[in-house]
């Protein structure tokens, strides 16, 4: 409607200016009065530009009323449906958002089911190991103990081929003679 009024005040403009008079005023929306109060002795006037004045000199402010356009009422309801779309957007978003983080702590929930699995089993492996390795300790300790005599074998045969070397050195010394 105030677009409409706008329009109607500039071809009113455009006319007058062409035919030399002033412009016409543009039309108001009507005034009512305000209901009279038991004080009231006389009936409310009004003064121009939407304000009033009581009997006694004091100009109270009403709010002035158009009737709404019906290009108005349709941009409202556009306004609104867009409105309506745009917040089913976000909130679909955000429903999406926490159900793509449900589906992301599940598969999580899963592979740490899986680790957890994996490490069982290896727990499980690892003791069976140390139970075969207990079990072979006192065959490991025969290997060592083996291992340490064949070594003082060893140095024996090494003192033995020593001391036959002498032996025979000095006994093809006796026989030269």
């Amino acid at each position: 409607m105030a677009a409409a009024m706008v329009v109607e005040d500039e071809r009113r403009h455009q006319e007058s200016t062409e035919d030399g008079e002033p412009p016409a005023p543009a039309p108001c929306a009507p005034v009512t009065p305000l209901a009279a109060g038991a004080g009231d002795q006389e009936p409310v006037e009004a003064v121009g530009g939407g304000r009033r004045t009581d009997d006694f000199g004091i100009e109270t402010a009403e709010e002035a009323t158009e009737p709404s356009e019906p290009d108005i009422n349709e941009l409202c309801k556009d306004m609104f449906t867009k409105m309506s779309l745009y917040l089913q957007g976000e909130l679909t978003a955000t429903c999406e958002d926490y159900k793509l983080l449900e589906n992301m702590n599940k598969l999580t929930g899963l592979k740490y089911l899986e680790m957890k699995e994996i490490a069982l089993n290896i727990n499980r492996n690892l003791k069976d190991l140390n139970q075969k390795y207990a079990s072979l300790q006192p065959y490991l300790d025969q290997i060592n103990q083996i291992e340490e005599q064949v070594a003082a074998l060893e140095q024996a045969a090494y003192r033995l081929d020593a001391y036959s070397k002498k032996l025979e050195a000095k006994f093809k010394k006796l026989e030269k003679r």
